[in-house]
């Protein structure tokens, strides 16, 4: 009798803790102190809720908890032209961040909202040694081409629900490509469901190629039990 072989399907990017025999890395922008709870996190100042008035304050306590173990990524950060927080804010907030995964040798977690010229710029001034994952990509073939070719990684979610994002996610390289969440009510078993499709590939190739990828990020003991 031939025994199923046990499939890992890691969640990049989630605002829910993982479920129990999951791995997914919870991302905080807020109450950072959970870092310490047998999980894996990232955390960042989210270009939606930074303030003028707290900002170095929060980039000090971001420092505090960037370099502790269960920390795997700094982020998310970034640029949003959408949303109300002053963008001259958000780029300062934004720089802070890049230095401060540059420091602490973390990967940079991205949010990018009609600004990519913008951040690739700033990540180029910064001479950004890190990798940088772009999560919740959903936009078209051709700035996924170009990010690709910088040597970024893209984490397709909940957009790929739409077969203009399936399409897309097939012209990516293999080696570049993760998974997640997000905010999202689907679950990652339907998001590898779906990249699966779109990859034509199985869900054990795919499960293992994004295991692979994580590793080139993270590192070899990335994945903790």
């Amino acid at each position: 009798m031939q025994t199923k072989s046990f499939v890992l399907l890691l969640d990049i990017h989630t605002h829910q803790p993982p479920q129990p025999g999951n791995w997914a890395i919870q991302n905080l922008y807020q109450d950072f102190e959970q870092v310490h709870l047998p999980s894996n996190f990232s955390i960042g100042l989210h270009p939606w809720y930074i303030q003028q008035q707290s900002l170095q304050q929060e980039l000090q306590l971001l420092g505090q908890y960037a370099a502790h173990a269960h920390v795997l990524a700094i982020g998310e950060c970034g640029l949003d032209k959408v949303c109300a927080t002053d963008f001259v804010l958000q780029t300062a907030a934004f720089a802070a961040q890049i230095q401060l995964a540059n420091q602490v040798n973390k990967p940079l977690v991205i949010h990018c909202v009609r600004a990519y010229t913008e951040v690739l710029g700033m990540l180029r001034q910064a001479n950004n040694r890190v990798p940088v994952i772009f999560h919740g990509f959903n936009k078209n073939g051709q700035l996924a081409k170009q990010l690709v070719e910088e040597g970024y990684y893209l984490s397709f979610g909940k957009a790929l629900q739409q077969q203009r994002l399936q399409h897309v996610l097939a012209t990516v390289p293999l080696n570049h490509i993760l998974l997640e969440t997000d905010d999202a009510t689907i679950d990652i078993t339907g998001i590898y469901q779906l990249a699966a499709s779109a990859l034509s590939v199985d869900i054990d190739t795919l499960s293992l190629q994004v295991q692979q990828n994580a590793v080139a990020i993270f590192g070899t003991d990335y994945i903790k039990q």
